[in-house]
Order: structure tokens, then C-alpha cells, then sequence
């Protein structure tokens, strides 16, 4: 049998090509940024040539990493079916899925009572962590993705359009001096989702502003905490209209609601085509889109 490079630097090729940074898939393994350049240097030791670009802080793939990426990661995912297979019960299914918190708070968890009851057999391993696409085969099996669009290479169905609303406090709308015209916002913070970073501006063209720039940028990977963010006064945010009806929360209020502003981003259920033919993915897949079908129709 021929020798084969360790798992651990197959792993962390795989990462570092997905994500494009040695910081950024040292986090997603753990490890520091040093152990994981010592791995990859070693599978490219181990094959005898190089296999990124390396330009400042980001590794693009080569010609022979792309080549090597395309012929490898057919067969992780392979690797990883087995293992789940053997570790799983015949009767278990289990679900690895990528989910944005404040989703997971407002709009997954509320029903997941009703999908136990309907499939009692599917238990889910949820992953708020980022990069959840990147991570499709490597860790998970499906993500809820907040995105403009999908690499065409993946199975992606959009299911919601959304609205950017301005969010602030019922004291910066109603308080001795509040904000009531829209150039006003350039003396304030503004709270932007770093999976979101486009949605300020695109409010601010539409609104005929121009490119809006505020007293500072804060930005959080958390909706949830920017609300609350919003509800202690530290600014005004840039979310979607689902984010604010669904938190019902009566510190906040929207501004400017006579300007309607079609959002850039969308959900999507995102997952590899092949990962569409296993049971738990197409049971989920299945029941979250009767689910959003029947709360359009309600």
C-alpha cells in the first residue's frame, strides 16, 4: 500500500483552500496559525510542489492545488459518510447543521418541537460558528446561509426576500432630539452584521442619500446582540425586517418607515448536491420549506 500524506494536513489544505486565509482556518481547527502553515507545508513537502499562491495574508490555490482539491474532496466526503455511518445507530439519523443564531432564535427553534414529533428519528448537531459554507462536507452536512447569491457548484434554494430597516430606540425617534430625516444618521453609529456589511449603503443609495458615512462602524456576528446593542443606545442598525418583527421587542422601533429598501442578502438553504440524497438532509430540506410555505400562506 502506498504511503499517504496525514489526515491532519489533508484537512488543513482543505480549510486553508475553502477559506482563503491561514488565520481564518486555523480558527476553524483550533489550532494556531503556525501549527497549521506546518501542515500544509508539510503535505506540500509530502506531494513535492506548491500548492498556493501566497499574496500578503490570503493563499490562493495554484493550479495544482485547484486540481488536487477538485480529485480530494469527493473522497473526504466519502471518508466522512463512512464514519457517520459506523458511529451512527441504525435507527438515528443526525443532522449537522450551520445556522445564524438570531435565525436559529426566532425562526428554527420555535418549531423544532413540531419536527421532533414528525420525525422523531432526526436529531440535529447545531453549529452557529461562521463560515458555514466554507464547511459543507467538512463538519456539516447543510447551512442556513445569509447571502447575495451561492457558488453555482452547490445545491442552494433561496427562501426569503427581506426589507433593510433602520433600527434604533423609542428615545432616538421620540426624545428631545430625534432623528427625523435621514442625513442624520452621519452622527451616529452604525451596528452592521459582518455577514451583512453591504446593508447600510444600500439603504443609504436608495434612500438618495449617496454613500452614507456615520460617526463610527460597529460591527457584530451576533443579531441578537446587535438588537440589544440598539436597545442600550449604542447606535442604530442596519437589519432585515424578519430580524425586527420577530424580536417584538418595544424598546426598539423602525425609522424611516416610508422608505422600503430591498435587501441584497437572502437566506438560503445550502448543502452539496450529492448531500441532497441523504435521508436527514432531505427530511430537513423537506419539512423547512412545507414549514415556510405554510407560514407565506397563514
Amino acid at each position: 500500500m502506498r504511503r499517504l500524506p496525514p489526515l491532519g494536513s489533508i484537512e488543513a489544505f482543505v480549510q486553508v483552500a475553502r477559506l482563503g486565509s491561514i488565520k481564518a482556518a486555523a480558527e476553524e481547527l483550533a489550532l494556531s496559525a503556525p501549527a497549521l502553515s506546518r501542515r500544509v507545508q508539510s503535505l506540500e513537502r509530502f506531494i513535492a510542489r506548491p500548492l498556493f499562491a501566497r499574496r500578503h495574508q490570503a493563499m490562493v490555490l495554484n493550479e495544482d492545488g485547484e486540481r488536487l482539491l477538485r480529485q480530494i474532496a469527493p473522497v473526504l466526503d466519502q471518508l466522512s459518510d463512512a464514519v457517520e455511518a459506523m458511529s451512527a445507530g441504525s435507527e438515528l439519523l443526525r443532522l449537522r447543521l450551520g445556522v445564524l443564531p438570531l435565525f436559529a432564535a426566532q425562526r428554527l427553534f420555535p418549531h423544532l418541537g413540531a419536527l421532533r414529533k414528525a420525525h422523531p428519528e432526526l436529531h440535529l448537531d447545531i453549529d452557529t460558528a461562521g463560515h458555514g459554507v466554507a464547511r459543507l462536507g467538512e463538519g456539516l452536512d447543510a447551512v442556513i446561509a445569509l447571502a447575495r447569491d451561492i457558488d453555482p457548484s452547490l445545491y442552494a434554494k433561496r427562501f426569503d426576500r427581506n426589507s433593510v430597516y433602520v433600527i434604533g430606540t423609542r428615545a432616538v425617534a421620540e426624545g428631545p432630539r430625534p432623528i427625523t430625516r435621514p442625513e442624520q444618521l452621519s452622527d451616529v453609529t452604525a451596528l452592521l452584521h459582518r455577514e451583512m456589511p453591504d446593508t447600510m449603503q444600500a439603504w443609504s443609495m436608495a434612500a438618495g442619500l449617496g454613500p452614507l458615512k456615520p460617526l463610527a462602524v460597529d460591527l457584530f456576528d451576533s443579531g441578537g446582540l446587535m438588537l440589544e446593542a440598539v436597545a442600550q443606545g449604542l447606535g442604530v442598525a442596519f437589519m432585515h425586517a424578519s430580524h425586527f418583527e420577530h424580536a417584538n421587542d418595544p424598546r426598539l422601533v423602525r425609522l424611516f418607515p416610508e422608505i422600503e429598501v430591498e435587501s441584497p442578502y437572502s437566506h438560503w438553504f445550502v448543502c452539496r448536491p450529492r448531500a441532497l440524497q441523504s435521508k436527514p438532509v432531505k427530511l430537513f430540506h423537506d419539512w423547512l420549506f412545507a414549514l415556510l410555505e405554510k407560514d407565506r400562506a397563514g
